[in-house]
């Protein structure tokens, strides 16, 4: 059995001797002999449901919209990553509702296939089948005549003379040309856009680590939690938590118990790495059930295409939305986006798992060795916030006025971060982006000219909550 610090070693040893460079030259790009493929008012590299949600209101106010995704589907961790929960769309007291438009709008459309079923659980309260996602989705680009590419890897931007974005190279099955739009929408997740063009960006130190989740048949959630912290060093699987969900009306279970440690997967030997070495947790999951579980039969069925990554780099933006202002709960006067999940830490250099919720307490879960701890992060007051907000400025970029983020990119504090990245924050900020992006083209000023009031004003007329 190959362990995981030898592959991890060997690996990198390999990517040294590659001699790998980062970087296109301006003659290898030969940007003039490339055909023009596409041409479009806005272009969203990014197939997520940040990016599809994007494309799909931009293009419902009338933009006519290209979304190019690298995989055979859209949906991103929702889908090709096996990840099949959405949190909460309230505040924490479940008073409130703080989240509606798309994310409200794909879950009663998955309800009328019984595709999803909604659980007591405060915090998790969605669980869906991600295979019926996958053509939603589909439908969703197809319905609002957004032109998508599938199979197709965004390669370099496009300037012209004036150093203005107007174009981007993509690779598919068809060979090598440019989409021209006015304006771009980067939903890549490792921010590859705006990397690209040279924006400035950071990666933390203690990047949250990606977890490889997987479907299993006749599996022992509970019995599987124990074996893993009795057991886990055995088969060098990484002390920390392991959760699951069974798939809507079906035995199958999706479940999500590895971590890869030490990787950075934007970076591209990093990534390979990570998905590697996901794959072998996965098998020493099932191993671990094999000897300790056999009378279960449990059964892999399914492995995700792609690696669930909780984050990589951030671009540094109008503004940062800091630790503070999230575990505070307070509000911003250009909010696009709100939530209520905990502030949930996923670990480099400890096992496990800290939360911290807004009514001042936090929870820490690790593996063997690291007993649970609970207290408090503050002090206790009379009146706790219930929510929190996401600004536009924080997936606005300080140049070219022609881009918006929209993702886990964004500029975000560690701890703010840990909260915010789940995926029905984003999808807000996906509807923000193409909002945000239409609203410039319409009136031809640049993204960082827009006035936030319009484009809360447009969001909340197209089915968004805007608080």
């Amino acid at each position: 059995m190959q362990t995981r610090r030898h592959f991890l070693t060997t690996a990198s040893t390999l990517a040294v001797a590659a001699g790998y460079s980062s970087a296109l030259s301006a003659e290898n790009r030969n940007e003039k002999s490339l055909p023009i493929i596409r041409q479009a008012d806005i272009c969203v590299l990014g197939g997520s449901c940040t990016g599809v949600f994007a494309a799909v209101r931009a293009a419902k106010l009338g933009a006519k919209v290209v979304i190019v995704e690298k995989q055979n589907a859209f949906g991103g961790v929702a889908t090709n990553a096996l990840v099949n929960v959405w949190h909460s769309i309230y505040d924490v007291e479940r008073n409130l509702q703080i989240i509606g438009g798309l994310t409200v709008e794909t879950i009663e459309r998955l309800q009328k296939r019984d595709a999803v079923i909604i659980r007591e659980n405060i915090s998790s309260p969605y669980v869906f089948n991600s295979q019926e996602l996958k053509i939603e989705l589909d439908e969703l680009v197809i319905e609002n005549n957004i032109a998508p590419m599938l199979h197709t890897l965004f390669s370099e931007p496009v300037l012209n003379g004036n150093g203005e974005l107007t174009g981007v190279i993509v690779d598919n099955k068809s060979g090598r040309g440019i989409i021209q739009a006015k304006q771009f929408i980067d939903a890549t997740g490792d921010a590859d856009l705006a990397a690209r063009l040279g924006l400035e960006t950071y990666t933390r130190d203690m990047l949250q680590p990606p977890t490889c989740c997987a479907h299993f048949s006749s599996w022992d959630l509970g019995r599987s939690m124990q074996h893993v912290k009795q057991y886990g060093h055995e088969f060098d699987i990484p002390s920390g938590m392991i959760w699951g969900v069974n798939v809507p009306n079906c035995s199958t279970m999706m479940i999500a118990g590895t971590r890869v440690l030490g990787v950075d997967c934007s970076v591209a030997d990093e990534l390979t790495k990570a998905e590697i070495e996901g794959r072998r947790q996965i098998r020493a999951l099932m191993d671990m059930q094999r000897k300790y579980q056999p009378e279960l039969k449990s059964v892999l069925t399914a492995l995700p295409s792609t690696i669930g990554i909780r984050e990589t780099r951030h671009v540094k933006c109008l503004f940062e939305a800091n630790d503070d202002d999230a575990l505070h709960g307070r509000r911003y006067a250009d909010a696009v986006a709100n939530g209520s999940y905990p502030f949930d830490q996923h670990h480099q250099d400890k096992p496990g798992v800290t939360f911290r919720a807004l009514d001042g307490t936090f929870h820490y879960t690790g593996g063997k060795g690291h007993e649970e701890q609970r207290g408090r992060w503050r002090e206790e007051t009379e009146t706790n916030p219930t929510f929190y907000q996401i600004p536009l400025r924080s997936i606005t970029p300080p140049k070219f006025g022609n881009l918006m983020l929209a993702g886990r990119m964004l500029d975000a504090g560690l701890l703010a971060f840990s909260g915010m990245r789940v995926m029905v924050h984003m999808n807000q900020l996906g509807e923000a982006a193409g909002v945000a992006a239409y609203l410039a083209l319409q009136k031809g000023i640049s993204v960082q000219q827009l006035d936030a009031n319009e484009v809360r004003k447009t969001l909340k007329e197209g089915g968004s909550i805007v608080l």
